[in-house]
């Protein structure tokens, strides 16, 4: 009788399972491609990125030789390829180096390179200072202590990743500048972080002395 029963409930659920199929079985068919098709697509969209990645990196570094090597008029060109065409990470990368590359060319066109950067926020804090602070070693020179501050002013706030370089470009703009007040300022930041590096406490140090022998 366990056998009658046992054959009885396989023949249900055989006439179950074959009036879903009848139903939905173009449907279920329809999914399984889909899902078939989906993982496919997927694992190709991945070997795309990499192979892109990939052919990034190579240029990026051969861009990098071309610098080392002082070729840096091919270099900078290499370095914009990879800014506009290259993946993410690579592209900003570039950039960077592409103001590098183009600064003893053109300081004003790298020192829009570097703003440009700077006011990406899809970049990060950490890429953001950089850029700003790189652009402050080029303007140092010449520019007014007030667009200096405006600058980088951000970049030197506690905890920044480049808060030395930028608040020693500020206390040198300052020097620069004949503004004993901004100086002593930055000076005070700088000999009041236990993290300012001995040599740069050294060099603010010597500033000081020098503006005091000038008031003099």
């Amino acid at each position: 009788m366990a056998d009658i029963f046992h054959e009885v409930d396989e023949e249900i659920r055989r006439e179950r399972l074959k009036r879903i199929w009848d139903r939905y079985g173009g449907l279920i068919l329809a999914v399984l491609v889909l899902v078939v098709a989906g993982i496919g697509g997927w694992r190709g969209w991945e070997y795309y990125q990499n192979q892109r990645a990939a052919d990034s990196g190579a240029q990026f570094e051969a861009a990098m030789a071309l610098a080392e090597g002082g070729k840096l008029q091919e270099a900078e060109q290499a370095f914009a390829k990879i800014a506009a065409d290259g993946t993410s990470g690579y592209r900003l990368l570039a950039q960077l180096r592409e103001a590098e590359a183009m600064a003893p060319r053109d300081r004003a066109a790298a020192v829009a390179v570097f703003d440009k950067v700077a006011a990406d926020a899809s970049a990060g804090t950490r890429f953001q200072d950089l850029a700003s602070v790189r652009a402050g070693f080029l303007l140092v020179d010449n520019a007014a202590f007030a667009d200096m501050e405006k600058r980088l002013e951000t970049a030197s706030g506690a905890q920044r990743p480049f808060r030395h370089s930028a608040r020693e470009l500020l206390a040198l703009s300052a020097f620069k500048a004949g503004d004993v007040q901004g100086l002593r300022r930055w000076a005070d930041m700088i000999n009041g972080d236990a993290e300012s590096p001995a040599a740069m406490r050294a060099r603010i140090e010597a500033l000081l002395a020098l503006s005091n022998v000038a008031k003099g």
